[in-house]
């Protein structure tokens, strides 16, 4: 690097007394850390290409590994951090943009982690879920603004397209090309058994998933990849992307080295051609220009299917919302500035956009002046990390959550975050087949399954100790909420009290 030198920012510690040089390290390992130095019968470690994805930790029969954080420090101080200097280093020496992966690091707050749930005690008891009805599904759609009734006076029951979900969770949306086909399958398959729904992505729709369409989110994106009749048809929804809350403003890249195979065909785009989708839809300048995509859309499905429109968590959000619920959509997908990605510029991850926590809160009020709520649903996500997040969301005003980097880790991702690498050691984010056939989908599927329903049974208890037995109870009901260690202003915008209130 032009002469400076940086140490590896991990150390990779090898027992000697442990280590019998079985080589299982160097094959499980896609980055080139170990190779096996045969003059002298022993293995050993390139640091400098170590991203503590743990692969080799886990995979080790000796147990002689351990990966470490380099305690060789720069002169830092408060101002100027390791990372800030590194990331300066890199830039001085590539001249390129900095590309960072799964979600915002910074230490800025979690409003989850400040926001506590009330319980019920003796006026209104608590509900035993296992033994008393609690009901999880939620229905996602455009809701009637009153009661209508017939010229037979019987009540007008027809209801504008809608999605079942068994609880109120969907898989959001990660493209066959940034995730690799058994990913994809793993959360097809889990989503259908589960009775929820999963999202492609903009990736467009493996022919293989067909079969999954009626647990499928379909979506358009700016770039318009893979969409065609027969992938509109076959999805239970579609969903237009305006934004991502890991890189607001902003559009995608996907380097043309990913764009291979399937990928290519289902993208439908030259093999090896970079995959760019342009900060702005270049159809869409206005409410107006979005309203007649939400209308072509339906027009082209023949109204059978409701239209999200997914939005990132920024500072003029709920004004934003409150245009795209006019503009024919039928739920509102909205992505806090946590959420994660393959691959965005560092500097947008890590600076631009709002909590999803305060996004969220603000829609929901906003909404409801204005008289509108029942128009569209509300779909938060951006580090829906646990079933506590997904309940405090839905008292926010949510209807329903997104997960991805959660189910992610369900798959076996370590969190390493060099996705955009496409090197991925647990066959996620990768399209090398011999990295993509280490994840099994229908393993995959299990686990996805099981954390799910651990989810759903953790939403009850919770429910129940509030004294509610419907997320439909539960949703945008605040008084069950209360804050710790917020300002006046952030309890203002959560519209929540604080504790001891």
């Amino acid at each position: 690097m032009n002469g400076i030198y940086m140490t590896p920012e991990f150390d990779v510690i090898r027992s000697d007394a442990r280590c019998t040089a079985c080589r299982v390290c160097q094959r499980q390992c896609a980055n080139g850390v170990h190779s096996f130095l045969a003059e002298k019968g022993v293995m050993v470690s390139d640091e400098t290409k170590c991203v503590n994805c743990q692969r080799c930790v886990s995979f080790c029969p000796a147990r002689a590994l351990k990966i470490v954080r380099n305690d060789n420090r720069l002169r830092e101080n408060a101002n100027w951090d390791q990372d800030t200097i590194r990331e300066i280093y890199k830039q001085a020496n590539s001249g390129g943009v900095l590309l960072s992966s799964m979600g915002n690091p910074k230490p800025l707050p979690v409003y989850w982690d400040k926001i506590l749930i009330n319980a019920s005690q003796v006026t209104n008891p608590p509900i035993d879920p296992l033994r008393e009805p609690m009901e999880t599904r939620v229905f996602l759609g455009k809701k009637p603004e009153k009661v209508t009734r017939g010229a037979d006076g019987n009540l007008i029951t027809t209801l504008p397209p809608q999605i079942e979900l068994t609880m109120p969770v969907l898989f959001s949306a990660m493209s066959y090309g940034s995730i690799s086909y058994n990913a994809h399958a793993a959360l097809a398959k889990a989503a259908t058994e589960l009775g929820i729904l999963y999202n492609t992505g903009e990736g467009g729709l493996h022919e293989d998933f067909y079969p999954y369409g009626a647990h499928t989110v379909v979506q358009v994106a700016s770039g318009r990849f893979g969409v065609h009749e027969k992938y509109l048809e076959t999805g239970a929804a579609i969903e237009i992307k305006m934004g991502q809350g890991a890189k607001p403003g902003i559009g995608g890249h996907m380097a043309g080295a990913e764009i291979v195979g399937d990928v290519s065909r289902t993208r439908m785009i030259p093999e090896g051609t970079d995959a760019i989708s342009p900060a702005p839809h270049h159809d869409i300048y206005s409410i107006e220009d979005l309203r007649q995509l939400v209308y072509s859309l339906k027009e082209a499905t023949r109204y059978r299917k409701p239209v999200i429109v997914k939005v990132a968590a920024v500072h003029n959000i709920a004004a934003i919302a409150s245009g795209v619920a006019r503009s024919g959509a039928d739920i509102i997908a909205i992505d806090g500035f946590r959420g994660g990605t393959g691959a965005a510029p560092t500097r947008i991850r890590d600076n631009v956009g709002i909590p999803i926590e305060l996004a969220l809160a603000a829609v929901d009020q906003r909404l409801r002046d204005e008289g509108i709520r029942g128009r569209v649903s509300l779909i938060a996500g951006g580090s829906i990390r646990s079933a506590a997040d997904v309940v405090k969301a839905l008292a926010l005003g949510a209807d329903a959550c997104y997960v991805a980097t959660a189910a992610l880790l369900a798959l076996g991702c370590h969190l390493c975050r060099t996705c955009q690498s496409g090197k991925c050691n647990w066959g996620i984010a990768t399209q090398e087949p011999e990295l993509v056939k280490r994840l099994d989908p229908d393993r995959g599927s299990e686990r996805l399954v099981n954390l799910m329903n651990a989810w759903r049974h953790e939403i009850m208890e919770l429910m129940g100790g509030m004294g509610i037995n419907s997320v439909e109870a539960l949703r945008g009901n605040r008084l069950m909420l209360r804050g710790v260690g917020l300002t006046q202003k952030e309890l203002e915008i959560l519209g929540i009290s604080h504790a001891g209130e």
